[in-house]
């Protein structure tokens, strides 16, 4: 059962509905003995964002070599108006919200007289991300009404609120991370539960010149290396192993066949991991790597791929001028 809590944000009333089920434990520690028991070894990427890791995440978007980030952000300034259009009496929709800075672009472009009719509901699996951002748009934008969801976008999308016309925005090509079987089935289940009249505006990474991507995932400063080996530190601490983070390197690259960044994590001495949770030692040979993390990169004729799974229709495509990212506005 869902439960909804009425929050005060700069003397303002905040809706917050949280849809997840109380966290187990258990759950993450079977789903971390899965990965990397498996062949090939991996780790759930979901254990990337721990307080750490959020840290490190939020470095990784400023890094030089790093151009998702800015890029989309660019493209939201510079067609925020055409994309804000007759934005009035709308529930504005952001998947996997995270912090406020995206959506704030778009709100900028929206007349204040407008705002009124205006709900925001930023649907995250953090509290904290949809609080903070609730407490800063809350002054910066006090006509609009915020209805937060704390939910899993891939779980609960039935559960996403809005008697108005609905933009959904879903940035950050965060779609990119989820693997094709999964993706096919959230934008059939998002497709499905559209009106018509409603948009959703979808954040892609294009395909590009390899080096420009596994740049952006083999940073200079070692950012990534560092956001990328502080998972090691996640896991260990869940299943009371004693793993170093210093025993394995980053590694990433382009798959070409899977139009896809692989991350990784390769042990760079053999690695014995006890756990009470493992019913016998785990060795990882010197060499081995450990799959993190997919991000897949988009084509245009993925683009209409998507646009069918969802059962849309494609409206524009805005891009930058070397096309590295897109924001694509489907209609229902």
């Amino acid at each position: 059962m869902n439960n909804t809590d009425i929050i005060i944000a700069s003397e303002k009333q905040i809706i917050l509905t949280n849809c997840m089920p109380p966290p187990s434990s258990n759950e993450a520690v079977a789903d971390i003995i899965k990965g990397i028991t498996a062949t090939p070894r991996y780790i759930p990427s979901r254990f990337f964002y721990d307080g750490a890791g959020s840290d490190l995440f939020e470095k990784i978007t400023g890094l030089p070599e790093y151009y998702p980030t800015r890029t989309e952000k660019e493209i939201l300034k510079e067609n925020a108006a055409t994309i804000a259009g007759d934005l009035e009496d709308t529930d504005i929709v952001e998947l996997g919200s995270g912090d406020c800075s995206k959506i704030s672009v778009l709100f900028d472009a929206i007349p204040p007289d407008r705002r009124n009719g205006i709900c925001y509901v930023p649907v995250d699996v953090s509290r904290s991300a949809i609080l903070d951002s609730a407490e800063t748009l809350s002054q910066n934008y006090p006509e609009i009404s915020i209805h937060g969801m704390l939910a899993d976008f891939l779980k609960h999308l039935n559960n996403v609120p809005g008697k108005n016309r609905r933009l959904i925005c879903f940035f950050g090509s965060t779609i990119g991370n989820l693997d094709p079987v999964q993706t096919g089935h959230f934008l059939s289940n998002l497709g499905s539960l559209m009106r018509k009249g409603d948009q959703f505006l979808l954040g892609l990474d294009m395909v590009k010149d390899i080096m420009v991507m596994e740049n952006a995932y083999n940073d200079s400063r070692g950012v990534t290396a560092a956001f990328n080996r502080n998972i090691i530190r996640v896991i260990s601490n869940l299943i009371s192993a004693d793993l170093d983070p210093e025993h394995f390197e980053h590694f990433a690259f382009y798959n070409t066949r899977e139009s896809r960044i692989e991350m990784h994590l390769r042990a760079v001495r053999e690695v014995r991991i006890e756990s009470p949770f493992l019913s016998s030692k785990v060795l990882v040979r010197r060499g081995e790597t450990i799959h993190t993390e997919n991000s897949y990169k988009f084509s245009q004729s993925r683009i209409s791929e998507l646009a069918g799974h969802a059962g849309l229709s494609i409206e524009r495509i805005f891009t930058d001028n070397n096309r590295w990212f897109s924001l694509v506005s489907f209609l229902k």
